[in-house]
């Protein structure tokens, strides 16, 4: 059997380290998924008991309160999942924890780790993706690199590591 050749950007002792493929990131995604929706779920049941019981005995009109809690449930989840990804992607583990799980971490072209307003706007783009049709995430499959829309808006790289501090990149920026 012949190995298959690695494709990759950075170097692990002379050896290339691959990128991180589009089945090993839907894979990251859907554990980061089911995490946040456990976190929802107790801040939901949480907020709901907390909101509903005073207010019910208080003969508040039912519709509003659901609207109000419908809408900071809403706020709440924009804003814990904006701060899951950006502060764990640019944290010393530069992944989450689905990213952890499956071995691929995120960093900039030169194979640094990124700047929690890089990971923020590597965020705010993946809505771009989505709305492209989800093309912005299969772009993964098939560029170089192996960037989405997201990573190419953001300048990062994700790659197939456990460990940020083997990836050298011996690209430049322009590369």
């Amino acid at each position: 059997m012949i190995p298959a050749p690695v494709v990759g950007g950075g170097q692990l002792g002379g050896e290339m380290v691959p990128y991180g493929g589009f089945w090993w990131r839907v894979l990251a995604y859907l554990i980061d998924a089911v995490v946040l929706n456990i976190a929802a779920s107790v801040w939901g049941g949480v907020i709901g008991a907390g909101v509903m019981f005073p207010f019910g005995g208080l003969g508040m009109d039912e519709q509003a309160v659901t609207g109000t809690l419908g809408l900071l449930t809403l706020a709440f989840s924009l804003l814990s999942n904006w701060l899951y990804f950006a502060v764990l992607e640019s944290s010393k583990l530069q992944a989450t924890l689905g990213k952890l799980a499956v071995g691929v971490v995120v960093t900039d072209l030169a194979g640094e780790r990124i700047s929690f307003l890089r990971a923020t706007g590597r965020y705010f783009a993946m809505f771009l993706s989505g709305l492209t049709l989800c093309i912005g995430f299969m772009m993964v499959g098939w560029t170089r690199r192996k960037q989405g829309l997201h990573d190419k808006i953001a300048g990062t790289l994700v790659y197939k590591t456990r460990n940020p501090r083997q990836v050298e990149s011996p690209e430049g920026v322009f590369a």
